[in-house]
């Protein structure tokens, strides 16, 4: 039987991921956080992270469901799905390209709390220029993306492997500097996600095999289950949200979470090296 407590930690750091995993706040960093404060930041705890990863994932699969499904069996014979299958693998190539070339070196020189703390401010910063100059819309759907806005937020993506920096910040931070509206930038960081996060899954599952256990399983359940339901959450909530308003208050969660880690790291709180 579990322990009560790994329960309690399960239960914790999958809300955590499943809010984070999609809001432009970078998900690493919080769970980080939360996984040394609960002293749950081990091989297992690294582990439990791909299994909750996973968990978030799938909320994004099943909350677009029919329109994967209708682009799946459409692909052959209608141009909008055809577009949006050949978006996705543009856009997926730069972020899997370079993390292949370089994730080795930037997690040994990267991982410190001074590159988190500032990928954090920079990026809240940069939400607010975003915010507050003149957008030039030309994207207003998801079916309006051309391959070459794809190919930008694809290196907008690749700069997520900054920690610190958010996978769907820097997508959906991109998309609008790139011209498109919020809720199409917003919806392709969604679709992005899914074959970006299914190929780092993968990698990390195959990478660290041997720490997986079956003992796990009610460890892996509880934190996936609620992972699943947070981010499906989130992702209607965030689509929700950006109907009425702006991404001015993300801009500011993370200019004074940046703050938090540099406390943090000098108070010894937080290892944000050890990750």
């Amino acid at each position: 039987m579990a322990d009560p407590n790994l329960l309690i930690h399960a239960l914790i750091l999958g809300i955590v991921e499943g809010l984070t995993e999609f809001l432009p706040v970078s998900s690493t960093g919080h769970l980080i956080l939360a996984g040394q404060l609960l002293g749950f930041n081990d091989d297992k705890g690294k582990v439990f992270e791909i299994a909750i990863q996973f968990a978030a994932i799938l909320a994004v699969v099943w909350e677009y469901r029919a329109r994967l499904a209708h682009t799946l069996t459409s692909i052959t014979s209608e141009p909008v799905s055809q577009r949006l299958a050949i978006n996705l693998i543009v856009a997926f190539l730069p972020a899997a390209v370079l993390g292949f070339l370089f994730l080795k070196q930037i997690k040994m020189y990267l991982f410190n709390p001074t590159v988190v703390a500032s990928a954090f401010i920079i990026g809240g910063l940069l939400i607010l220029w975003a915010e507050r100059r003149q957008h030039v819309i030309h994207a207003e759907s998801v079916d309006d993306i051309t391959w070459r806005d794809a190919l930008k937020v694809g290196f907008a993506q690749a700069l997520s492997m900054i920690p610190g920096t958010s996978r769907s910040g820097a997508t959906i931070i991109g998309g609008l500097f790139f011209g498109l509206s919020r809720r199409a930038a917003t919806e392709f960081s969604f679709f992005l996600a899914i074959p970006t996060m299914f190929a780092a899954t993968l990698y990390d599952v195959y990478k660290n095999r041997d720490l997986f256990s079956i003992n796990d399983f009610a460890l892996f359940a509880v934190g996936g289950a609620v992972s699943f339901i947070s981010a499906f959450l989130a992702v209607r909530g965030l689509i929700h949200f950006i109907s009425k308003h702006d991404f001015t208050m993300f801009a500011w969660y993370r200019i004074a979470f940046g703050i938090i880690v540099l406390i943090s790291a000098q108070m010894g709180w937080v290892n944000w090296s050890d990750h």
